[in-house]
């Protein structure tokens, strides 16, 4: 474990199904999904109400809230390929809105305000891509944070800045990261997530993250 502050935990739900993975705000309603049904669900942050809820065509593994619309990726068929998928509320998920994720292979979600980028969790790296799914820059955090088994196990931008979740090596929790240079790839760590959580969401006031042992959705500050 690294040592380091704890992060400040502030509302803890519990999902609303079982093994919860892709987690995103709105500002109004949480979206997450569960890896066990493989349904998109809005949550109510104050009182935990499932608003809407879908299914997925494949399981999600990441998602960002763009406006009224979800963005998420999907892995689908034996292979766990990845697909960019997008759903609208009342209209579902649209197969023609499939778009393939480079090599296949993508996990998490952030937007900067004008390019959706997504990460490649064990390469540790982020993708720019254009509405295609073509990529149009790329940022390697390999050697920023090699002392992690990965990145990039959540994401988000935050007023500008870009906050990753690095796993440990050594117990398999997170560790909250801030990205101090985009150029150059320069990371600071700022707190210690002491359970094993998956995805990385800002409502504009708190990170969200899913504690998936134990199928829980936890906000926190730093």
């Amino acid at each position: 474990m690294i040592e380091m502050q704890l992060i400040r935990e502030i509302v803890r739900l519990p999902a609303p199904a079982p093994e919860p993975q892709a987690l995103a705000a709105d500002g109004e309603r949480l979206w997450v999904s569960s890896m066990q049904t493989s349904r998109l669900y809005a949550v109510s942050p104050s009182d935990d109400r499932v608003l809407d809820e879908a299914q997925a065509p494949g399981k999600p593994i990441g998602a960002i809230a763009l406006g009224d619309e979800l963005r998420f990726v999907s892995s689908e068929g034996a292979d766990d390929d990845r697909y960019l998928r997008r759903y609208v509320p009342g209209h579902g998920v649209k197969e023609h809105d499939r778009i393939a994720c480079p090599e296949h292979t993508g996990s998490q979600l952030a937007f900067d305000g004008e390019r959706l980028w997504l990460s490649q969790a064990v390469r540790k790296r982020l993708l720019a891509l254009d509405a295609g799914g073509s990529i149009l820059a790329t940022m390697d955090f390999a050697d920023a944070i090699s002392g992690f088994a990965r990145a990039n196990v959540g994401c988000c931008f935050v007023e500008g800045t870009l906050y990753l979740l690095a796993r440990n090596t050594d117990d398999a929790t997170n560790t909250l990261v801030r990205v101090t240079s985009l150029e150059k790839c320069t990371v600071e760590a700022l707190a210690h997530l002491p359970f094993r959580s998956v995805s990385l969401a800002h409502d504009g006031t708190r990170f969200w993250t899913a504690d998936k042992p134990a199928n829980a959705l936890v906000a926190f500050t730093a």
